[in-house]
């Protein structure tokens, strides 16, 4: 059975939960109308420059900022992770772009209900009955989230065909990758967590650069402020999230960090007036009363 709650990782994963809800509320509110692209290369290109002198200043004198050691299979796994994420991230955005900010934080943010089973087949963790019921709550919140009465079968069907349900739960899945495959990256092959969060930030605007060549908008430099204070965003919840993850199991770390779905929805209904605040908030909590269990 997976173990509980308690140490640093704990602390790191809540503080990392605050940052990325508040995160998700400035991607809806400030860049309305920028291609996902654009702003994974903006926001991940200023972070880059802003976590660069922490990665530099945080290296002990007597070792290499890129450790010269680490086989190449450990680099082309990263390699990839950082795809996926920027594949997870872009699906996100869109997901925030066509849908409100309190709908998509709750389904987007079910990353455990994908995370438990891949440790279970991957790393061969195991399942016990308690967690099971939190698979099982979890998924019923996004149920909740989809229903606004008429037959049973009418959620399920707005789920497979809403494109926000679609952008969002495409979102979780790849996420649920990505937190599976950061431990290993992490603690197997025990790449150190500035490595980690430098490479991504790096290699994720790489990525997408070209596809956001091809859809640059007009303005965009004038709101280059706007990208580099959202980066600092990115950065601390990034920096606590690799910290996070770097002394706790996924699923531990993932559950906790993802309860930044409640954040996106009270500021997402209060600040920006979203509709059905009060049914999306019991669906958010229920959500995250799901991936505690998932994580007992």
């Amino acid at each position: 059975m997976i173990g509980g709650f308690g140490g640093p990782g704990v602390a790191f994963a809540v503080l990392a939960a605050f940052v990325w809800g508040g995160y998700l509320f400035v991607i809806k509110s400030y860049f309305a109308g920028y291609p996902a692209s654009v702003i994974l290369v903006g926001i991940n290109v200023a972070a880059f420059c802003w976590y660069l002198p922490v990665a530099v200043l945080t290296t002990p004198s007597n070792a290499p900022l890129l450790p010269g050691s680490l086989e190449t299979t450990a680099w082309l796994f990263m390699l990839g992770v950082i795809g996926v994420t920027a594949l997870a991230t872009g699906s996100m955005f869109r997901a925030l772009a066509v849908g409100d900010v309190s709908y998509v934080a709750p389904v987007s943010k079910i990353v455990p209900v994908f995370v438990l089973p891949l440790e279970i087949v991957l790393l061969d963790e195991h399942l016990s009955t308690v967690q099971i019921a939190g698979v099982v709550i979890a998924t019923f919140a996004v149920y909740l989230m989809n229903y606004r009465g008429g037959g049973l079968l009418v959620p399920l069907r707005k789920t497979v065909t809403y494109r926000p349900a679609q952008f969002a739960l495409l979102s979780a899945m790849l996420f649920g990758i990505v937190d599976v495959s950061r431990r290993v990256i992490l603690q197997e092959f025990t790449i150190p967590p500035r490595v980690w969060v430098l490479g991504l930030f790096g290699g994720m605007a790489l990525l997408a650069a070209p596809v956001a060549i091809r859809s640059w908008p007009e303005g965009t430099r004038r709101d280059a402020p706007k990208f580099v204070a959202t980066a600092l965003f990115a950065v601390v919840g990034e920096h606590l999230t690799a910290l996070a993850f770097d002394v706790a199991p996924a699923s531990i770390a993932s559950p906790i960090i993802n309860t930044q779905a409640i954040v996106a929805v009270l500021l997402g209904g209060v600040v920006l007036h979203e509709e059905r605040l009060r049914s999306r908030l019991g669906a958010a909590v229920i959500a995250v009363t799901g991936v505690a269990l998932i994580a007992a």
